[in-house]
């Protein structure tokens, strides 16, 4: 790769190379298994399928189930309406799931194929459901999959009985680690309020090894409970590209008023999601939750040193890099470069406002941008620190510069997903990744003289 970036201006204005982003079935078969008992099926090819099993496998380090409708040539020139219905008739026959979710891929949608109606037209046992979202590959990204998805769940499932909404608030955790969703659900209940998540995937990409073999986890949201999300009294949004869609589509479908926010990773986007919990339903902000945002503040104030001033490009999904650089901000750091492979000028005028603020007057915001652009920009003016995915460990290495690994996907260092990025907890393991990766890179390049035991 390093051969392969010339050092003369080029205009890249046509094509991606190395995009910063996966296809959108992947995102749609990732949420389809935050529900219980739920085969995710790809309606188009084996290869499809097998692609995104094989990136979520990699990731999550455990077996990722999931159908195809096995297009072949039949299938492309003349549709894939039998194959599908032979996949929701064989699914229910053979794996037994309590739902089945279909999202399309580039060949199935650029076919044209009526999803809802060969559902309907499909022989679904009684008590059985099949849901469906419309994905096509070359639109959005792997984020944009996710949330259709997500507004899939919420058009097929979510009913309001027309009787006074119950104490209880709706999550949509956006497009986070298993871990991520672990700690969000910790913070809720230690505020005492009684919630609903969905998508859930803990427990599920993330099971515990039991010795014995479970086709469907004990883990994700069930079916009733994403039905009952109807009769909450708060959503909350988390993401505005994976969650707000969903959020949006369940209050005017069923009335529950929705509270768009960032997924909380830093300490500004934890305090409003705690505060608008605390707001929402009336309960105080627990002693514990405190002491958690007290040792945050301590050890930015600890370690500033570390990282203070510091130069950083960040790359990633947009509902993670928002909220990370406002953390990276806080903590004096300087964003040179903050990228997204995901469209939506949305992102670059939100990045841009932060920068501003702080008064940083030459960072560069982009969205749906490509590895390449970045590998140039770091080579034209290189920075002290890269955040990013695995695919990025390709430019630190060319570049020599040190990489915290960050966002989706990982496929090159073990129980990143378990281990969470959100929350007060979130902030202190970010601290210690990025305070760690420049001390590891002082220590490798100060002089002997240099080399000192505390720092």
């Amino acid at each position: 790769m390093l051969e392969c970036i010339p050092t003369r201006k080029v205009e890249h204005t046509a094509g991606k190379i190395n995009p910063a982003k996966a296809c959108q079935p992947l995102g749609a078969m990732y949420a389809a298994l935050g529900i219980h008992g739920c085969l995710p099926h790809s309606h188009g090819s084996q290869g499809c399928c097998a692609y995104h099993r094989m990136a979520l496998t990699r990731h999550f380090r455990d077996p990722i189930m999931a159908s195809s409708s096995s297009f072949t040539e039949g299938a492309s020139v003349f549709g894939g309406a039998a194959n599908l219905k032979a996949s929701i008739k064989n699914v229910f026959k053979i794996y037994n799931p309590e739902i089945m979710a279909v999202h399309t891929t580039c060949l199935s949608e650029t076919i044209g194929d009526d999803v809802p109606t060969i559902i309907k037209q499909s022989e679904v046992p009684e008590g059985k459901i099949v849901i469906h979202a419309n994905t096509p590959s070359y639109v959005g990204s792997h984020v944009t999959g996710f949330s259709n998805m997500c507004k899939a769940m919420v058009s097929y499932l979510a009913e309001s009985d027309g009787r006074a909404k119950k104490e209880r608030v709706n999550i949509l955790p956006g497009f986070v680690n298993p871990g991520d969703m672990r700690e969000i659900k910790r913070l809720v209940r230690e505020l005492g309020v009684e919630m609903t998540v969905f998508p859930d995937t803990s427990n599920v990409v993330d099971a515990p090894l039991t010795g014995r073999y479970e086709m469907y986890p004990e883990g994700g949201a069930t079916v009733a409970e994403i039905r009952d999300s109807g009769n909450s009294k708060l959503t909350l949004a988390l993401g505005a590209w994976s969650s707000e869609a969903a959020g949006a589509l369940l209050q005017e479908k069923c009335g529950v008023p929705c509270v768009p926010l960032k997924i909380p990773i830093g300490l500004k986007a934890t305090d409003e999601f705690i505060m608008a919990l605390k707001d929402g339903f009336g309960v105080p902000v627990p002693r514990s939750l405190t002491i958690e945002r007290g040792q945050v503040v301590d050890t930015l104030i600890d370690t500033h040193f570390h990282y203070q001033g510091k130069k950083v490009a960040v790359v990633g999904d947009p509902d993670l890099v928002i909220p990370l650089t406002e953390f990276l901000l806080t903590m004096g750091m300087v964003p040179a470069y903050v990228m997204t492979g995901t469209p939506g000028q949305r992102f670059e005028s939100e990045i841009q406002q932060m920068l501003d603020e702080a008064g940083i007057k030459d960072g560069v915001a982009k969205a749906e941008g490509d590895l390449f652009e970045l590998h140039k920009w770091v080579k034209d003016n290189p920075v002290d620190l890269l955040i990013g995915n695995t695919h990025c460990k390709y430019i630190a290495r060319a570049e020599d510069v040190p990489l915290v690994r960050f966002g989706f996907p990982i496929f090159d260092r073990a129980v990143h997903y378990l281990m969470p990025v959100v929350g007060y907890r979130g902030c202190l393991r970010l601290i210690e990744q990025i305070s760690n990766a420049l001390l590891e890179r002082r220590d490798r390049d100060c002089k002997d003289e240099d080399y000192e035991l505390i720092l």
